[in-house]
This record gives C-alpha cells, structure tokens and sequence, in this order.
C-alpha cells in the first residue's frame, strides 16, 4: 500500500512538472542571461503558469501568412511617402503625436489568444486619432473583432491580422475600453491577468478564456448607437521592410507579427534577440510604434497586450533589419475612413 501511495505521489508530481513552463522558472532566466548579450530576462509570468496556458496566448497567424502572402498585398509606394526626404534614426509615435494617448496604452489580452486584434485595434485607433487630429481619440474594441470576426479565426483560439485589418474595411469596428471599464461601446469581457506582490497570477488555476458570443449592440456606453458607432479602414495591406518606417510616420502605428521562443516570455530590458538555443512557441502579434538603435543593435520598438507588469512597462525593444523572428516581413495596415 505505501509503495503505491509513494508511486502515485511520483506520477502526479510528474505530471505537475510537466505541466509548468519550464521557461518560466527563475533557473532558466538565469540561463537566459548568461547567454544573452543586447537585452536582460526576469520574472514577468507566475512561475507556476501552466506551459498550454501561456502557448494558447499565443494567437496570431501573421507570420505563416505572409510567407504565403502574394505580392499584390504588399504596399510599396504611397503618394504619401515622397513627403519624407530621409529616415530619422529614431522615432517613436508617442511623441510624434502626443495628443493621441491610446498610442502608448498597453492592454491585457487575459487568457485568451487574442493578440492578433489587440495588435490591429490599437493601431486603427491610434491612426484615427492622427487622421482626426485628435478629433477621435477613443480605444477601439477587440471584443467585437476577436469574436465577430468569424473569417479572421477562431477568436481567443488566434487569427489572422491581415483579415482582421479587411473586416474594418468591410464592417468597421465599434469603440471599446478595458475589462468593465463601461468605456465605449464595446468594452473587452476578458479579466485581465495581473500578478499580486507575491507574483501569483489573478488567472491562475483559471481555465482559457471560451469564445464568447458576437455581441451586435453596445453593453458599455449604451447611450451609443451600434451602428453608427463602427469606424471603417479605406483599405488593408501587408508593408515590405522597406514601407515599413514611412507608412508609421505617416499615418501612425502598424500591427507585426513574429515568432515568439522560450526565452521571449522573459524579455526585461534592452534590444531582445534570441538566444542560440530558444524553442520556437508559437506566433505573437503586437504594436509597432517606432523605432531606433541602441549599442549600435537597430531595433523596432513594440507595444505588448500582456499588461504593464510585463517587460519595459509592457513595451519592448526587437532587432531591426536581420528579420528577427520574422518580425520584419510580417506587418499589416490600413488607413483609416475619416468622413
């Protein structure tokens, strides 16, 4: 009988290690930071973080899309561009346009996969308070992208930028603030995941968030019509590397997508590259805002939906110009209707 109870305690104690992130463990950031030499791992995420939890946060479809991308999706030219004689070696949209203050908001996704339309939400939005001169100057809601798109995925199981950039050119999108912030009319109904002073995750123990049903009325500010609250996108595309800079300094932040590995979760300080021996996760999509060079490594410098608590205040610094993690050929954009 006690050999059973002790073979037992094995077997669950296994399945208990198995199920943690092993790259989550304070053992491996300390690996991470032998090893890295342009940027600084720490502890971001609760230890005890299930390993499945964090991968199905990892939503966006990005990157395998626009390898499979044709060419005529991607924007080269805009009238636009000739406005701009050279490239500034830094640049960042918060200070270009400082009016705008979604720009620097960093969000929560929660448990769910849905960084691809935290990643295109906020970028339209950004772009329309730069095209209304801060006219509009509101959140934008993944809510009603995440789950009312059913062509851009599966909602908090991933989707596709570039579809969720051509349902704003087709459908609009209706305003939306954080979790029960009753801000516009369709606020995001997933819970955040903050840690406490202990480091322990609110969502902890929870299970991924289940996809909700598609909402076609405002429950935040009912005092808005759902209809004429959508905002449309003129067009959707894909940017070469080589658009990239003059399309943000034009008309304001892009979406990106990139390749996330084990180490990325860790991302503290400096410019992230990964390290030799990192596992490649799965697919992540965020904010680019701006860009610029730190001990002469070139970077892009991106807004995260994984709350401020996480990285440099939620942002967080990529290498430039050698494709990291496929981050370079993997951004999506549309301008914003105004009138």
């Amino acid at each position: 009988m006690a050999r059973l109870v002790i073979l037992l305690s094995v077997v669950l104690f296994s399945v208990y290690q198995t199920e943690q992130a092993y790259f989550l463990e304070e053992s491996y950031i300390d690996m991470i930071n032998e090893e890295a030499t342009t940027w600084t791992a720490g502890v971001n995420f609760d230890p005890s973080t299930p390993e499945d939890h964090f991968i199905k946060m990892l939503g966006s479809k990005g990157v395998e899309s626009a390898e499979q991308a044709s060419a005529h999706e991607f924007k080269t030219n805009d009238v636009a561009y000739n406005n701009f004689g050279y490239i500034p070696r830094t640049f960042d949209a918060r200070k270009k346009w400082r009016h705008c203050k979604t720009i620097g908001e960093v969000r929560d996704q929660g448990h769910c996969g849905s960084c691809w339309a935290f990643g295109t939400s906020s970028a339209f939005a950004d772009r329309l308070c730069i095209a209304t001169d801060g006219d509009f100057n509101q959140l934008l809601s993944p809510e009603e992208i995440t789950f009312c798109c059913h062509t851009c995925g599966n909602g908090c199981h991933g989707g596709y930028p570039i579809k969720a950039w051509k349902y704003f050119s087709t459908h609009g999108l209706v305003t939306g603030g954080n979790y029960k912030s009753g801000e516009g009319c369709e606020p995001y109904r997933v819970p955040p995941c903050p840690r406490d002073e202990e480091g322990k995750s609110s969502c902890a123990g929870k299970p991924i968030e289940k996809n909700h049903r598609c909402t076609r009325m405002c429950y935040g500010d009912q005092d808005l019509d759902y209809k004429e609250d959508h905002r449309f996108t003129r067009d959707y595309y894909r940017l070469t590397y080589g658009s990239i800079q003059k399309d943000v300094m034009h008309y304001g932040p892009i979406e990106a997508s990139f390749d996330v590995y084990d180490d990325f979760p860790s991302y503290k300080s400096g410019v992230y590259q990964k390290t030799e021996n990192a596992t490649k996760l799965g697919g992540h999509a965020v904010k680019l805002i701006g860009w610029g060079v730190e001990e002469g490594i070139p970077y892009w410098l991106m807004v995260n939906s994984w709350n401020a608590q996480w990285g440099d205040n939620g942002l967080f610094k990529i290498r430039r110009g050698t494709n990291e993690c496929r981050v370079d050929n993997a951004t999506t954009a549309g301008v914003p209707v105004t009138n």
